[in-house]
């Protein structure tokens, strides 16, 4: 059934949600996006990501909004120009390192432009270069200067860690920090304003829309506090049973087209 409320803008995660599980922006995404604009429906991104590492995104979908990095910890112009931006606490950033290296697991850390590792040949670390489309910075400690820290991220295959993880910095930072699995393999710790339920605030006060205009979709953890904040959302396909039982409604997985299939059908239909 197409929703019938209004829709004045879309806001979409970007990995397992616009971009296939091999990281592709489909043509038929593409077209999507285009038919959006045409229907006077603003579309705008979010992500874990760096800005940088959607830069390429921005052109080949022409946004026009502001992007939202590091789970809405960095909101970045068309042009690149910073527009907002909150960090971890210095003591926050260093527990969480602490926390993830207790847990068997690998510490990155993101700060400004930098992503900072220790091991070049830990889990995930070339994949995740191709995906942002920039190397990262290989030190000895990633703990060593933790001022300005936009985001530490827990790496491993091992997911029981990963969750286990996820729900000891819960306890740990309780209302200091945001802690959310934005992979099975990626645990994402961030200030504790940075987080994508905030990036539904942000764009309604920056653009003047209410937030019961805007659409979110995305398919992990880090995507239900935008889809409670939301006026409707989209779980994908490829989304873990608890994130669909949040979503107002679920679509196709990612490598199934499932991102243009819930425009066409609950946003575009709408708006038709």
């Amino acid at each position: 059934m197409v929703d019938k409320r209004k829709i004045s803008l879309v806001l979409a995660d970007v990995d397992g949600t616009l971009v296939t599980e091999k990281k592709v922006l489909t043509n038929r995404a593409q077209e999507a996006v285009r038919r959006l604009r045409e229907a006077g429906i603003r579309f705008a991104i979010t992500s874990g990501r760096p800005p940088l590492g959607m830069a390429m995104l921005l052109d080949a979908l022409r946004l026009d909004t502001p992007t939202a990095g590091f789970n809405g910890g960095l909101f970045i112009a068309p042009d690149s120009t910073i527009l907002e931006q909150k960090t971890l606490p210095v003591d926050v950033a260093a527990r969480s390192i602490e926390l993830i290296r207790g847990h068997g697991l690998d510490a990155w850390v993101y700060r400004g432009n930098d992503w900072l590792i220790s091991n070049a040949d830990a889990p995930h670390v070339i994949r995740e270069a191709w995906t942002v489309k920039f190397t990262p910075k290989v030190v000895a400690d990633v703990g060593v200067d933790l001022q300005d820290v936009a985001k530490v991220v827990g790496v491993s295959d091992d997911l029981d860690r990963v969750q286990r993880c996820e729900a000891d910095a819960r306890a740990a930072f309780g209302a200091r920090a945001t802690a959310n699995r934005s992979q099975p393999y990626y645990l994402d710790i961030t200030n504790k304003d940075a987080n994508k339920g905030a990036v539904v605030d942000y764009l309604s006060r920056h653009l003047a829309l209410p937030a019961a205009e805007i659409a979110t979709i995305g398919d992990q953890p880090t995507d239900v506090p935008m889809f409670k904040r939301s006026g409707f959302s989209i779980a994908m396909g490829n989304a873990p049973p608890e994130v669909k039982a949040e979503a107002s409604a679920v679509t196709d997985s990612c490598n199934d087209e499932g991102f243009a299939k819930a425009m066409e059908r609950f946003i575009l239909g709408s708006a038709a």
